[in-house]
């Protein structure tokens, strides 16, 4: 039996136990607008010195450099300088989509050596164009093959993310054929005089954390080694850094106009989308859809999947410093806004979904309102017309008149043929 000092001891040990088990535990997902914290957003315009910018040389010069190291220190983590690439010509297919595109298959590499880790860019481009065309760049999820039914189109022999019966396991398979289709709009975006290129994302980084030890964190591991542990970049950063190195390679390509390269991204690689045009400024147009926690939506709102929660369903995402704001999204020396700030003056696009309140949609609308005042500093007009209010237009109605887009879309967390729509019309306007 227990010694009785040690049956005395039970209770206090579990009263302990007891309120160490509820200091750890995380609040409920918060969905109530009535319940969403007071917060104070810091203000883009003024530099963590104190100094108001007030001219567009002063954000250039001063604040802009300062916001991109903030959330490169603190949010998703500090890549490599761009490396050199080659690139491989794999297929050429010059009747796709009943003969109204030219597709092809290039492998761009991380470098100049054999054994440099490459991804497969997967493009279509309009048999109708006389001249380089604009084009849409972005990240998919379960492959290429995966984008449109042509059994012609390479099955990646990377990871991918286990899907009932369409996969075998972590391997795609030709099952998984053109089951993402709705998402991508092939032919639509071909008739209205459009490339599009599109790349695995597993190509880059799987999605899993594995310690970095696959993926281009592996291949590249020496070229961030003098960056602080806690600042180095997660598979966010290197998806967009994957984005960058393809844009490289189509300042190369006779077919598309890499100055008109507008990049797109769903759910977390609307997160990737943004920080992608925010570290790269050659990206001349930035989408997000349904981008949420970690993309478009303000962080300090904690409203649906939150800092903590992210963190601990995906903790590659983002450098590990980001750790230190679970449950405490005001010490964040940045928000989401700022992210969407750095894209300035370029357009930006924000669409939302009115089933997507995981993502939440009025937080993502906030960022652009309260981004507005830098596009208008940097000579644009920003949302559009007067500063509307700070609420969500109504759904299926979008903002898009100025050179920030946003719209709700009535439906749930997806990347649509209305979504599309949109887009395509805000590139008509910015791009054309």
């Amino acid at each position: 039996s227990m010694p009785r000092y040690t049956l005395l001891l039970l209770p206090l040990i579990a009263v302990t136990l007891s309120g160490f088990a509820a200091a750890q535990k995380p609040r409920a997902v918060n969905y109530d607008e009535l319940k969403v914290p007071d917060y104070s957003l810091p203000d883009p315009l003024l530099t963590e010195a104190g100094v108001r910018i007030s001219d567009a040389t002063a954000w250039r010069e001063a604040r802009r450099p300062e916001l991109l190291k903030l959330f490169q220190q603190f949010v998703y983590g500090t890549a490599p300088q761009p490396c050199p690439i080659r690139h491989e010509v794999v297929s050429t297919k010059t009747d796709a989509i009943d003969g109204k595109a030219t597709r092809r298959e290039v492998d761009v590499f991380f470098g100049t050596s054999d054994d440099a880790p490459s991804r497969r860019l997967l493009i279509y481009v309009p048999n109708a164009a006389s001249k380089p065309v604009a084009a849409f760049l972005g990240l998919n999820f379960q492959g290429n093959h995966t984008i449109e039914s042509d059994p012609a189109i390479s099955i990646t022999p990377k990871w991918v993310r286990k899907r009932k019966d369409v996969t075998d396991g972590n391997r795609a398979t030709a099952k998984a054929r053109g089951t993402s289709a709705s998402r991508w709009s092939v032919e639509s975006i071909i008739d209205r005089g459009y490339a599009l290129v599109t790349i695995y994302y597993g190509d880059i980084d799987p999605d899993f954390d594995d310690g970095f030890k696959n993926g281009i964190h592996a291949a590249l591991q020496a070229n961030v080694d003098s960056v602080p542990p806690d600042q180095r970049w997660g598979s966010i950063a290197s998806w967009a850094y994957g984005l960058s190195r393809a844009l490289d390679f189509l300042e190369t390509d006779e077919a598309i106009d890499s100055a008109r390269v507008a990049v797109i991204g769903h759910s977390r690689l609307g997160k990737t989308s943004l920080w992608a045009g925010a570290s790269d400024p050659r990206f001349a147009m930035d989408i997000s859809n349904n981008s949420g926690c970690g993309g478009a939506a303000l962080s300090r709102r904690a409203f649906g999947e939150t800092i903590r929660v992210i963190n601990k369903n995906f903790p590659h995402w983002f450098c590990d410093n980001y750790l230190q704001y679970n449950g405490d999204e005001a010490s964040c020396p940045v928000d989401q806004h700022e992210l969407v700030a750095l894209i300035a003056p370029r357009p930006v696009y924000i669409a939302s979904a009115s089933g997507d309140r995981w993502a939440d949609p009025k937080g993502e609308f906030l960022s652009a309102y309260h981004a507005d005042p830098v596009y208008r500093l940097l000579g644009t007009d920003g949302l559009g017309g007067n500063q509307p209010p700070d609420l969500p237009p109504p759904a299926d109605t979008p903002l898009s008149d100025g050179t920030i887009g946003y719209h709700l879309r009535t439906g749930k967390h997806d990347l649509t043929a209305y979504d599309w729509a949109q887009y395509m019309n805000f590139a008509d306007r910015h791009l054309k």
